[in-house]
C-alpha cells in the first residue's frame, strides 16, 4: 500500500465509466437478458437466451456487432438496416436500439451507484483542486453519470456520442484518452488514467499516460499489467 501513487500529484485524472466509476456492466447484463429473452420468446428460438451468451457475444463488442453475433449463433439472419432505425423494427440496428431503450428502462427503474471507493477517490482529488474527466465509449454515459448523481463532478464527459460527432477511433485505439486530456487541458504525460478493460488500458497507454491505473473488476491483474497498466488495484479505495 505504501508504495502506491498519490494521484494528486498529477497534471489530471481520466476515469473511465463502466466498471472504474460505476457497476454499470451489470445493468448491460440485465438489459441484453431481457431484451433478448422477450425477443426469443416471441420468435420461438431455441435455445433460450442465457447468460453464457453475453460474455460470448456481447461483452466489449459494439452494440450492433454485438446483435448480428449473437443472432448468427442462433443460425439468425435479419437486415443490418440503419442506425435510425426504431427499436422495433426486426433489423440487427433497430434491435440495439431496442437494448438500449430497455437498457435505459432498467438503469431509471434500479438506480445506479458509484463505488465507493472511486467516489473517495474523486473527492480526494477535487478537495486537492485535480482536474478529472470521464472516458468512456458508451453513448449512455451522461445518462449513468446523471442517475449515479455525479455527472456534476466531471467538466469533461469523452463518450460514444463526442467519439462518434469527432470521428475519433474508439479503444484500444488511443484517440478518445489523447482528446479527452485535451479537451482537460493536460498533457497526457503528466496525468494518470484508470480503466478495468483490456482495450482501455491499451488506449491509455497508448495515448502516452504517465501513469495508467488497472483497477481489476474480472479482467485479470496479470493481463492488465502484461497490457501496459503500471499498476493494478482491486479497488479504488487502495489509492485514497
Amino acid at each position: 500500500m505504501d508504495t502506491l501513487p498519490d494521484l494528486t500529484t498529477f497534471d489530471g485524472v481520466l476515469f473511465d465509466l463502466d466498471g472504474v466509476l460505476t457497476p454499470t456492466a451489470d445493468v448491460h447484463m440485465h438489459a441484453w437478458e431481457k431484451m433478448f429473452t422477450e425477443l426469443f420468446t416471441a420468435w420461438d428460438v431455441q435455445p433460450p437466451y442465457t447468460r453464457a451468451d453475453y460474455f460470448e457475444h456481447l461483452d466489449g463488442k459494439k452494440r450492433y456487432d454485438g446483435v448480428a453475433s449473437l443472432l448468427r449463433s442462433r443460425d439468425i439472419e435479419v437486415p443490418w438496416g440503419e442506425p435510425a432505425d426504431p427499436p422495433s423494427a426486426d433489423t440487427v440496428c433497430g434491435i440495439g436500439n431496442r437494448k438500449n431503450v430497455v437498457f435505459e428502462s432498467v438503469l431509471r427503474a434500479d438506480g445506479i451507484a458509484a463505488y465507493p471507493g472511486s467516489l473517495a477517490l474523486v473527492q480526494k482529488l477535487q478537495d486537492a483542486g485535480v482536474p478529472i474527466a470521464v472516458v468512456s465509449s458508451s453513448k449512455n454515459a451522461r445518462e449513468v453519470l446523471t442517475v449515479a448523481g455525479i455527472i456534476d463532478r466531471f467538466p469533461v464527459i469523452m463518450d460514444g456520442v463526442v467519439a462518434e460527432e469527432e470521428g475519433l477511433a474508439s479503444k484500444p485505439a488511443p484517440d478518445v484518452f489523447a482528446r479527452a486530456a485535451e479537451m482537460l487541458g493536460v498533457d497526457p504525460a503528466r496525468s494518470a488514467a484508470v480503466e478495468d478493460a483490456h482495450s482501455g488500458v491499451q488506449s491509455a497507454v497508448a495515448a502516452g499516460y504517465g501513469l495508467v491505473v488497472g483497477v481489476d473488476r474480472g479482467a485479470g491483474a496479470a493481463t492488465l499489467t502484461a497490457l501496459g497498466a503500471h499498476i493494478v488495484v482491486d479497488d479504488l479505495a487502495e489509492l485514497v
